[in-house]
């Protein structure tokens, strides 16, 4: 039975929601909560006085905590909004401030390790279901932040085994409810795939940024400011993707380096038809996600 399936939004998922971390993706969460009324009370906390005061000022929180015992408390979902090394660190600590059956999810681009940590720290009596929304921008901040910018978004969730039913069901309507579509993949499954179509694209714009003489970039056009978009995202929170999922981007890398390898070795031998082939599949690949997608 679900329990969801004809949940009017006049009655709010969960009463108390707090999110930890009130940047770009947590004041965005905070935005499109009130925007579609899933929870009655939205607090934030934040190291950074400013993130609150402009979260407080432009609605995003009901109210602000720089105590993480206090924001979390009676809470009935907490979200880590916040890079991947602190959301495993507050895994470690929150534990013990958290009410009886309080939900426990996050917004981290990397799974595995985020999982593995809710179930050494967490205590039994707490309901974490690992979450990944496919949604964001090169921006940070809540001044940035939007009630629209899950609006169209997957977001990938990651429950294992032992997840508890009703509290992965009650975070999958909560995506659902904020415009998110919904698809569940193991952690490990999550990690590989994000190497590809997450990890690699934004460390190739690093590396792109890397490559090129700081006097040509006066001449660069509209796409190269369109491929390049997402390395003005942060490095601290890149720094902290890579170490976690290593792993999975070295694999990601290689492949891409082999690609590059293939078009280098067709430029200097003048194969024409090499190079064309090598294109002419990247294309078809390139236009049937864009029609599928």
């Amino acid at each position: 039975m679900n329990f969801f399936k004809n949940m009017s939004l006049k009655t709010p998922l969960f009463h108390k929601v707090t999110i930890v971390g009130v940047g770009l993706m947590g004041g965005s969460l905070g935005m499109a909560i009130k925007k579609h009324n899933i929870v009655k009370e939205v607090v934030g906390i934040s190291q950074k006085d400013s993130s609150l005061g402009h979260a407080l000022k432009n609605n995003v929180i009901d109210h602000a905590a720089t105590d993480l015992k206090s924001a979390v408390q009676n809470a009935d979902l907490v979200i880590l909004a916040t890079p991947v090394k602190t959301i495993i660190n507050l895994l470690s600590t929150i534990g013990p401030h958290l009410r009886r059956h309080c939900i426990v999810t996050d917004v981290g681009s990397t799974k595995a390790s985020i999982v593995e940590a809710a179930q050494k720290f967490l205590p039994p009596h707490v309901l974490f279901v690992g979450s990944h929304p496919l949604a964001g921008s090169e921006k940070r901040g809540s001044a940035y932040a939007t009630a629209d910018l899950f609006e169209g978004a997957m977001c990938i969730m990651t429950p294992i085994e032992h997840t508890n039913r009703l509290a992965k069901e009650k975070v999958k309507h909560f995506w659902m409810n904020i415009g998110c579509t919904v698809k569940m993949l193991p952690p490990e499954e999550h990690d590989k795939i994000v190497a590809y179509i997450s990890h690699l694209p934004h460390l190739v714009a690093y590396g792109l940024m890397g490559a090129i003489p700081q006097e040509y970039l006066e001449y660069a056009a509209q796409g190269f400011k369109d491929t390049t978009r997402v390395a003005s995202s942060s490095p601290q929170m890149w720094n902290d993707i890579c170490m976690v999922n290593k792993k999975n981007i070295v694999k990601s890398l290689d492949e891409l380096v082999k690609n590059l390898a293939a078009y280098r070795k067709a430029i200097i031998g003048k194969d024409e038809s090499g190079l064309m082939d090598h294109f002419e599949k990247a294309k078809v690949k390139r236009d049937s996600f864009e029609k599928n997608g």
